[in-house]
């Protein structure tokens, strides 16, 4: 198998076939799309958990672990609660680098009003570089828990900011050296800055005041991938134009650069929104001071589609991010 997100023909034979114990406390379980699991805990309380890894990066590994987790659970409307955190350390890693990556992760957890409720940290030989896993905990109310099968052709796909931040972030730090080569100085803090941006919490709880079916965020496989995600979650069709897919211009010069598909790279900090209410939603959202744009629809049957120049293409699952592809020539 390749470096990044199992494929998913791999993750349903070999993974999801495995799991042979299934209990009904459990509303929403492991699956294609689907961000989160969702637990009844009481008459009406649902508790919502998610958990992620950070190893495409060393630089801000601690604020990325942070809102990742916290970016699923606002996918799935839930009020974050706590974090979690399994923290795996080379030989050798130093007490000050710990404490320095502690301070990044419980600032931004102070800054959500999420508490640090437990976890693990060791020393191991297992790894030549950090690994910061995060599990997020959060609460919704029955009513609000997202179903799939709510999702109906003709639904509108709202989707939040722009294509690629994470990964344009990452890659501006990691291969500063060799973009400052090439480009302004200005273009690459710029895109450095795309950190900023990493959040969809704010997008999740305007986005929650409407008719809302589903939510996904952009995560490896960048907007293809979740759009396929999405269409795989709801069981149906996609079409959506690539020309009102948002992007930003310093994403797709450092795509030029490295000779990455901007579309298919990591992309957390933009959001997918199922949704009949697009109009009223997109002008809360835009006043807000986020970003927001209708790029396509829900259809009938299964076929996924991107019009480009009036051409249809297919586009299909998630496969190794370009963000490796970026990585191997920034530490060559």
């Amino acid at each position: 198998m390749k470096i990044g997100k199992v494929e998913e023909t791999v993750l349903k034979r070999s993974v999801f076939k495995q799991f042979q114990v299934k209990r009904e406390e459990v509303i929403i379980g492991p699956g294609i799309g689907e961000d989160c699991s969702v637990i009844k805990v009481g008459p009406h309380e649902c508790i919502v958990l998610s958990s992620d890894p950070i190893t495409g990066s060393s630089s801000q590994m601690g604020e990325l672990a942070v809102h990742i987790t916290l970016n699923d659970l606002a996918a799935s409307g839930a009020t974050p609660i706590g974090l979690m955190l399994t923290l795996l350390l080379p030989d050798g890693y130093s007490e000050e680098s710990l404490k320095a990556l502690m301070k990044s992760i419980t600032q931004l957890a102070k800054e959500y009003n999420v508490q640090i409720i437990g976890g693990h940290t060791e020393v191991t030989d297992a790894v030549i570089k950090p690994i910061v896993t995060v599990t997020g905990v959060g609460k919704i109310h029955e009513d609000k828990v997202m179903v799939s099968s709510k999702m109906k052709p003709d639904m509108d796909i709202v989707m939040t900011k722009w294509a690629g931040i994470e990964g344009t972030s990452i890659i501006a730090n990691e291969g500063e050296n060799q973009l400052t080569s090439y480009y302004h100085k200005d273009l690459v803090e710029e895109a450095k800055s795309f950190a900023q941006y990493l959040s969809v919490v704010k997008d999740s709880e305007i986005a929650m005041k409407y008719n809302v079916y589903a939510m996904h965020d952009v995560t490896e496989g960048g907007i293809y991938g979740a759009l396929w995600e999405i269409g795989a979650k709801a069981g149906l069709g996609i079409i959506v134009d690539q020309s009102l897919i948002p992007i930003r211009q310093e994403t797709i010069e450092i795509c030029e650069y490295f000779d990455l598909d901007p579309y298919k790279l990591i992309g957390s900090g933009s959001m997918l929104i199922v949704t009949d209410e697009s109009e009223k939603m997109v002008l809360d959202l835009e006043s807000s001071g986020i970003k927001a744009t209708v790029i396509g629809k829900l259809t009938e049957g299964n076929h996924r589609q991107i019009k480009f120049d009036d051409v249809m293409r297919s586009i299909g699952p998630a496969k190794s991010d370009e963000l490796y592809k970026a990585l191997e020539q920034c530490n060559k």
